[in-house]
């Protein structure tokens, strides 16, 4: 190799271990477990059930952001959601 192409390659090698770095460190945290929230209406209608959700997740452990992730989704009206 040419001294300009080799200090090209070893450039070129230096950034993708460097770019590689954070995925290492990400990949060695462990999982944080994720709860699907499915609300019929929205969050500004179930406030007080989502305070008590947050509450029994509390005492078991469990605080959102901290060691579990909470996926909210809401179907805005009661009719949407199907019949059991």
């Amino acid at each position: 190799m040419s001294g300009i192409r080799r200090r090209e390659f070893v450039i070129l090698l230096g950034g993708g271990v460097a770019a590689a770095g954070p995925l290492a460190v990400r990949a060695q945290q462990p999982a944080v477990p994720v709860i699907g929230f499915l609300g019929a209406t929205s969050a500004e209608t179930s406030v007080k059930r989502l305070e008590a959700f947050r509450k029994g997740l509390k005492e078991t452990g469990y605080i959102e952001g901290h060691n579990v992730a909470i996926e909210f989704r809401w179907a805005g009206r009661e009719d949407r959601m199907p019949e059991r």
